[in-house]
């Protein structure tokens, strides 16, 4: 007599365990480095070649790592002195803020789309001289901090303030002021990318020239190209 077939168990099927990312390995073992050496506030970690090399992997790989772990605070990275301590803390105390993020960024970039193309459009319409030769003292600081080997945040920061000022909306630039320490999150992970630094710096001056024929449509069309250009970052992928 045959054995009776057992029921197969009913339920939920079980998914694939997703596979960490190459720059979430590096993160924890960049944390382990810190721990293992017992690394303080103020400390510096290896020089980013040096740091690529014990790792294995190449600098581009390392530099997303590190934009992940600037942006949450954990190490602040400055032109010529390379990537400082700021704290120590815990990996799942990291990866936890780095889940956070990652969920927090789409509306971050919907937030920026949102605002910031008409931002560019009533720029154009409404901006004076004054407001064109501030816009246009923004691109020569990027440009400056690029040609320098940096990567050009200050003057990417500026480009954009002086967009939301020649808007002349009071309200508008009340919203921008308060997601302001949100695009500095995507800021940093834009500018972090290799070869990132000049090519937003040309789809600013793309955006700048619209502002300057006052033609509020190609400003508003350059405007959300450029998001849609800094919205590519490795955390989103």
């Amino acid at each position: 007599m045959a054995t009776p077939e057992k029921p197969r168990p009913t339920g939920k099927p079980l998914g694939k365990v997703a596979r960490p990312r190459l720059y979430e390995q590096l993160m924890k073992q960049i944390l382990g480095y810190v721990e293992s050496e017992q690394l303080g506030p103020g400390d510096h970690l290896p020089a980013e070649r040096e740091l690529a090399e014990q790792l294995g992997v190449s600098r581009a790989t390392l530099a997303q790592a590190l934009v992940a772990l600037e942006v949450l605070g954990v190490i602040d990275v400055q032109h010529g002195t390379g990537a400082v301590l700021v704290y120590r803390p815990s990996v799942a105390a990291v990866l936890r803020k780095l889940r956070e993020h990652q969920n927090r960024l789409p509306e971050i970039v919907e937030a920026r789309s949102t605002l910031e193309v008409k931002l560019a459009a009533l720029a154009a319409a409404r901006r004076t001289d004054e407001d064109l030769a501030r816009i246009e003292e923004a691109l020569g600081v990027m440009a400056g901090e690029i040609a320098a080997g940096e990567r050009g945040a200050r003057g990417d920061e500026l480009f954009h303030e002086a967009i939301t000022a020649a808007a002349h909306s009071a309200v508008l630039a009340q919203l921008m002021t308060f997601i302001a320490e949100m695009i500095l999150e995507t800021r940093l992970e834009s500018l972090g990318q290799p070869g990132r630094p000049e090519v937003s710096l040309e789809s600013h001056r793309k955006i700048t020239r619209a502002i300057r024929d006052r033609d509020a449509e190609a400003a508003a069309e350059a405007m959300q190209a450029h998001i849609e250009l800094v919205s590519d970052v490795a955390l989103l992928r």
